[in-house]
């Protein structure tokens, strides 16, 4: 589970989301990915290296011998494995939070994945109530993470996770807009860093790290944790001495909790986010990008002509907490929606609002509560 993102997942998890294009610390990268990837490095054509390829790879392999105590020949021994993946760096420019609202939707909230959520809750429910007593994340809500993310682990990614991170890390994709050269930077460094934190890992958890499999990305699991989430958040749910989140369900429910509470500060019992109408003549909301910044008040945004469509929703900020307001395009036009800390708190899952609204309108599907004016 989890952008300085990149349009994820999750989301895009195996799209891009465990982790959605988002910060170094998402637990995913982004959502399911827009086309199967393949399983095998004959399956798709490598790229030429990068110029600077030798030169980087060397540094790497310094760099992270030396943070992690790693002898340096076990890590060039990897890496001799790794494949610069063409198929990799195409799905990287088209997430499926590229999508409007109004097609991106569709692909979470519909039967088969509201179905599925409740018969997972019914068949864990005593390791998700373990985890909602423990960390305060509602059941439904981590198990709409792993519906979003995995379809509660029927597609957990097919790539082999060295191979998308060395990807991303020696090959990021590059627009050739000189206004986007430092984003460009800063996403393969983010990728490099990943690449690192798996040897961490590997190192750590006893892991081979030349056989994991997981999306696009490099997120992995259940939950779509990118390698450094695993490494900070992941969780021994069941005291086995182990925190593994590919098979161990007990510790796949509690690590998506536990990265919710300490990454997400996630607000027990809290609000997520309210349905808004708008005013007649009132000034479009300048609200863009992904990041979700709680600068707001209620009552400020009613001073701006954006009020709760259901008048007792005000009564969730009692407290005063800070908000703000979101548009989505909608199937009958754009739909305003007030969101609170919890839905940020989704946010740093994949960074993405789209992401958010869905996992959480899913997660109201599958509890068979619905959502006011979805």
């Amino acid at each position: 589970m989890i952008r300085r993102t990149l349009p994820c997942l999750a989301a895009l998890a195996l799209s891009a989301c465990a982790g959605a294009p988002q910060k170094a610390s998402s637990a995913s990268f982004s959502v399911p990915a827009p086309a199967p990837a393949p399983a095998t490095a004959q399956a798709s054509t490598p790229l030429q290296a990068p110029p600077d390829l030798a030169a980087a790879r060397a540094a790497f392999v310094e760099d992270t011998a030396r943070r992690f105590g790693i002898p340096a020949a076990d890590i060039q021994s990897v890496l001799a494995k790794a494949s610069i993946r063409e198929p990799i760096i195409r799905a990287m420019a088209r997430p499926a939070e590229a999508k409007p609202w109004r097609d991106y939707r569709p692909i979470f909230i519909q039967p088969g994945r509201i179905q599925g959520g409740r018969a997972f809750i019914e068949a864990n429910r005593a390791a998700l109530q373990r985890a909602e007593d423990t960390y305060g994340v509602p059941k439904e809500l981590v198990t709409a993470i792993l519906g979003v993310e995995t379809s509660y682990g029927g597609n957990k990614g097919s790539w082999p996770v060295l191979d998308a991170l060395y990807t991303l890390a020696f090959a990021y994709p590059r627009s050739g807009d000189p206004a986007r050269v430092a984003y460009e930077d800063k996403r393969e460094a983010f990728f490099r860093d990943e690449l690192a934190q798996l040897f961490a890992l590997g190192k750590e958890e006893g892991l081979d790290i030349t056989t994991l499999k997981g999306s696009y990305a490099g997120a992995m699991g259940w939950g779509q944790f990118m390698p450094s989430s695993y490494r900070q958040y992941a969780v021994d749910g069941d005291g086995d001495g182990k925190r593994d989140l590919f098979n161990n369900l007990d510790d796949v429910i509690a690590s998506v909790a536990n990265y919710f509470a300490r990454k997400g500060q996630w607000q027990r019992g809290g609000p997520v986010m309210e349905r808004a109408v708008r005013d007649a003549g009132a000034a479009d909301f300048a609200n863009p990008g992904n990041a979700v910044t709680l600068d707001q008040s209620v009552a400020g945004l009613q001073a701006l002509g954006y009020r709760a469509a259901d008048p007792a929703a005000v009564l969730h900020l009692d407290g005063g907490q800070p908000v703000t307001l979101i548009t989505l395009d909608g199937v009958d036009g754009p739909e305003y929606w007030i969101v609170y800390s919890n839905f940020k708190a989704i946010t740093t899952y994949n960074i993405s609002r789209l992401y958010a609204t869905a996992v959480y309108q899913l997660s109201q599907a599958i509890a068979g509560r619905g959502v006011d004016g979805a």
